[in-house]
Formats: structure tokens, C-alpha cells, sequence
């Protein structure tokens, strides 16, 4: 097994022409040098250095031959070591962020933007999917951060340090249901009604059923959709009534092209939430992407 301690040992003696002065620019004293060159030597089975008055100098049929060997070897190391230092202390490379599309569009979007205006130099790889595959590809090291609806299952891999965005559930529903403005309604008096609900493996859907089971109902949709973007169509056509964040509403309710369903009891707020790999080492620009949304 290669023990890099000793080669650089060598490779500083070699260099200086001294164990004294090696020992010194190593910060170790001159018998760590001395047994460092003959654990080497012994180690390869051939003599590294002449020791002469004037100094050390590299033997003919040993230290000459794997000087530039290992020279070369040490700067690659020490260029390695560079660019992963490079990478933590200024925002460079890529940074890779997983989420679904819609935290992509309605919690992210502005913030990415106003990254890349700090730092040009940073590429972006988004991934977007629902947030269990998004854990996935925070666990298997795909992604950097990721963004997720929560609340998740506890995993010892995965580490939630903070929420960025509070989402309040709510009905809605298009003109075809206008009988309904202005009207209490109880989740009871939904199961009448042809409900739109996102698919059942995903975090918001199984926030709407928790909460119905708690109060004894059990919601069938008529259509289940894989999107926010389909189900907010879908309702303005007047398929059905549909359940889905406040937050990513506010445009289309504000047109008034669909309305907000008076229910009681409200659902109760979740949230949106910053994960990452548990014992993460992160980057300078992962490190800077955080303290963005901090601001």
C-alpha cells in the first residue's frame, strides 16, 4: 500500500538536499525525516539518497529514478486538492438542485435568478420529479439540495435544516360550480361533488387523505392528474373541484377564473422544506445558494 507521507517525505529531502532543512519546511523533526527515508528505502528495497558532506544527494540506481515519478504524482495531488478547495471557498462548477416543478416555479425561481446574477460562473443542473424521488436522488448523490414537500418519512440519510414556504390547502372550484360561492361547506358535503386530487404517491395527496381520514371521510376523486398545472386547467373547464395550494393559485383566483371553496374545517398548513444529504460537505455555491434564501 502506497504511503504518500514517505514520498513526500522523499520528495522534500530531495528538493532541499537536507534533512534538516526538509524537516523543517515539513514542520517535523530531523529523526521523523531520517526514519521516514529509511522506511522508504527499506520499503523499496533500494538506497534513495547518498549522504555526503554536502548533503543528500539522490543515488544513481534509486532516488534519480522515481524523482520526476513522484514529483509529478505529488503536483497532481496537490492540483487535485486545489480545485475541491477552489470548489468550497468560491462559487464555481455546477450545482445541482432537486425539486418538483412547481417548488421550481413558485419558491425557487426568483431565487435562482438572482444567483445566477451573483455568480455567472455557477451552471445549474435542475432536476424535477415528485419529492420521494427527489430523496432519492439526494441519497444517491445525484443532487446537492433539494427542495421537498413536507412532512417526509424520518431517514437517517436525509437532514431538513429549515422551511422555506408555508403551503395552505384549499378547494376550488370553476363557474360551473358557481352555486357554491359564498357557501360553508364541510368536507362531508364534497363527497357529492366530481373532486380533481393530485396522484396518490405524492406528498400533497397524502396531506388531503390524513386529514379527511382524521375526520371520518374518505374522499374518491373522479380524476386524479400528476400535475398542479393540469388540475388548475381542468377546473377552470369545469371537470371538477380541485384541491391544491393557496400559494400556487393566487394568479388564476385573482382573475377570478376559478374561486376559493369555503370549507370547514380549514386543512392545516404545510410546508415546503431545505433537505440535504445527512454529514453534508457542501460547496462554496451550494454554501451561498442557502444563505440566498435567507436573505
Amino acid at each position: 500500500m502506497v504511503n504518500l507521507d514517505l514520498y513526500r517525505v522523499f520528495y522534500t529531502v530531495a528538493k532541499c538536499g537536507s534533512l534538516t532543512k526538509a524537516a523543517e519546511e515539513l514542520y517535523i523533526s530531523q529523526p521523523a525525516v531520517s526514519q521516514a527515508i529509511k522506511q522508504l528505502e527499506l520499503q523499496l528495497g533500494t538506497t534513495l539518497f547518498n549522504r555526503t558532506h554536502k548533503g543528500m544527494e539522490l543515488s544513481a540506481q534509486g532516488g534519480e529514478l522515481i524523482y520526476r515519478d513522484v514529483e509529478s504524482a505529488l503536483q497532481r495531488l496537490n492540483s487535485a486538492e486545489d480545485r475541491l478547495s477552489e470548489l468550497k471557498n468560491s462559487a464555481s462548477g455546477t450545482l445541482r438542485i432537486g425539486a418538483s416543478e412547481t417548488i421550481f416555479q413558485y419558491c425557487l425561481a426568483d431565487k435562482i435568478v438572482e444567483f445566477h446574477k451573483r455568480y455567472p460562473q455557477v451552471k445549474f443542473e435542475l432536476l424535477s420529479d415528485i419529492s420521494p424521488k427527489t430523496i432519492e436522488q439526494l441519497k444517491t448523490d445525484r443532487c446537492d439540495i433539494a427542495f421537498l414537500n413536507l412532512p417526509i418519512a424520518e431517514d437517517e440519510e436525509v437532514q431538513i435544516t429549515q422551511t422555506i414556504m408555508l403551503l395552505n390547502d384549499i378547494f376550488v372550484a370553476g363557474e360551473a360550480f358557481s352555486e357554491l360561492k359564498g357557501k360553508e361547506l364541510s368536507p362531508w358535503d364534497l363527497q357529492r361533488y366530481p373532486l380533481l386530487l393530485l396522484e396518490g404517491n405524492t406528498v400533497a395527496r397524502g396531506a388531503i387523505d390524513r386529514f379527511c381520514r382524521n375526520l371520518g371521510v374518505k374522499l374518491q376523486p373522479a380524476i386524479e392528474v400528476d400535475s398542479w398545472g393540469f388540475m388548475k386547467r381542468l377546473v377552470e373547464r369545469g371537470m371538477g373541484i380541485g384541491c391544491l395550494p393557496r400559494e400556487y393559485a393566487m394568479r388564476r383566483l385573482g382573475e377570478g377564473t376559478f374561486f376559493e371553496l369555503d370549507v370547514r374545517p380549514e386543512m392545516p398548513s404545510r410546508a415546503v422544506g431545505l433537505a440535504l444529504p445527512a454529514h453534508a460537505n457542501l460547496s462554496f455555491a451550494a454554501r451561498a445558494f442557502i444563505a440566498l434564501l435567507n436573505e
